[in-house]
């Protein structure tokens, strides 16, 4: 029998903050465990996780007992202790969730009922209590969620690669994986490198359908990219904390917000727009191949059929500056056109069922010699620590088989 020489244990894909959680969770848990990661670019960070508001989310959004209700309260106290404990910029700020409209008053009660089957403390307020956080704002009701803060990201995605003790290879774009059930994987990136591990770990966020496919397991979901787009607003004195509308329980997006950040600045946004690649930051972005890829799956017309209206919103105040101060206006009265400048935009990695449905929660799935997470969008970011230790759990339960 051949002996394979493996250049570690666990082959983690994608640089990200789940996957550099992932090989943190690792290495705590299985001292000596050999972990590699590939990330395509050249540093940590570079999509999902460094291209989002920055917020550490409290949980109040998310069905009781789901995977994203329970990681994220608990991944938002372990955020502000890892933050605290590494010298990581961060504050907890808390957040105004505001009605503006009679018939968002129903939803809004619901949030409080959920909040509280979440364990997370909120304070009703009415309509002239919401100037005691925000005197700027206008609703006619809101909830404080006091757990919510802030922090930087990309920050805490470069301190757990350095505290995980793995060999992270930047530059290392994955074009082929080579799965022996008997033996292991061996994957092949854009360099010509060869990497040989005994279990594989997908972390790509955009392209981790398509990693699922190349490692021979079909994930039963297609990532479809919404890009997410923000301007900055040129009078921050103008919000004090993070102001968010009341979300449509319908969709995983959580409206046009303002969010005060770690370095000081507001931002506003984002919207949701389907892009036209999977790193399809502004309109002028597109990837043929990839529209193509994306078109292919029954589940994206099925899903266009069902929100068509939702999505022609959002897409007016994505061509419409006009249209996206007017929903601030929603919250904020006092800002004008001028106050919103453009700034860098996001990408949603939104896994999509072939029946049109939304993935609502994380999705975690095996396959032989292989663990995919396929759908870790927000608040993955601020339950990155129990998603790590999860996808950690069951990777070192396939590698302890072996």
């Amino acid at each position: 029998m051949q002996v394979v020489a493996y250049d570690c244990d666990v082959l983690v894909v994608g640089g990200g903050i789940v996957g550099l959680s992932t090989a943190y969770a690792i290495t705590r848990s299985a001292p000596g465990t050999r972990v590699t990661v590939l990330e395509k670019e050249l540093g940590p960070a570079r999509h999902q996780t460094g291209r989002n508001s920055g917020v550490i989310h409290s949980g109040i959004y998310y069905r009781p007992g789901s995977l994203k209700a329970r990681y994220a309260v608990r991944g938002a106290a372990e955020m502000t202790k890892f933050c605290a404990e590494y010298g990581i910029a961060h504050d907890v700020t808390g957040k105004l969730i505001v009605a503006t409209e009679r018939d968002e008053l129903p939803r809004l009660h619901a949030l409080v009922q959920r909040g509280r089957e979440n364990g997370i403390p909120v304070r009703e307020l009415g309509g002239p209590q919401i100037a005691e956080y925000e005197p700027e704002v206008r609703g006619l009701a809101a909830i404080h969620v006091g757990t919510t803060g802030i922090c930087d990201f990309t920050a805490v995605a470069r301190q757990l690669g350095q505290a995980s003790g793995a060999e992270i290879r930047y530059g290392a774009e994955v074009v082929r994986i080579d799965r022996r059930p008997e033996r292991g994987v061996a994957v092949l990136t854009a360099r010509g490198d060869v990497v040989r591990g005994r279990v594989l770990v997908n972390c790509a966020g955009l392209y981790c359908d398509g990693i699922a496919r190349m490692t021979g397991d079909e994930p039963g979901v297609r990532i479809v990219p919404f890009r997410g787009e923000y301007y900055e607003l040129a009078r921050p004195e103008l919000v004090r904390g993070l102001v968010y509308p009341v979300p449509d329980p319908a969709f995983p997006f959580l409206g046009v917000h303002l969010t005060r950040g770690v370095d000081g600045g507001v931002h506003v946004g984002p919207n949701a727009v389907p892009a036209l690649a999977r790193e399809g930051y502004d309109w002028s972005v597109v990837r043929p191949r990839e529209v193509l890829a994306t078109a292919a799956w029954p589940g994206v017309w099925r899903m266009g059929r069902r929100h068509w209206r939702y999505g022609a919103g959002e897409l007016r105040r994505s061509v419409s500056k006009g249209a996206f101060v007017q929903a601030v206006r929603r919250l904020l009265p006092a800002v004008r056109e001028e106050d919103l400048v453009p700034t860098t935009a996001g990408v949603r990695a939104q896994a999509v069922l072939r029946d049109g449905g939304l993935v609502d929660d994380f999705l975690i799935r095996e396959g032989a010699r292989a663990v995919h997470v396929l759908n870790a969008p927000s608040p993955a970011a601020t339950a990155s620590l129990p998603i790590g230790r999860e996808v950690a759990r069951r990777a070192l339960e396939v590698l302890g088989t072996r």
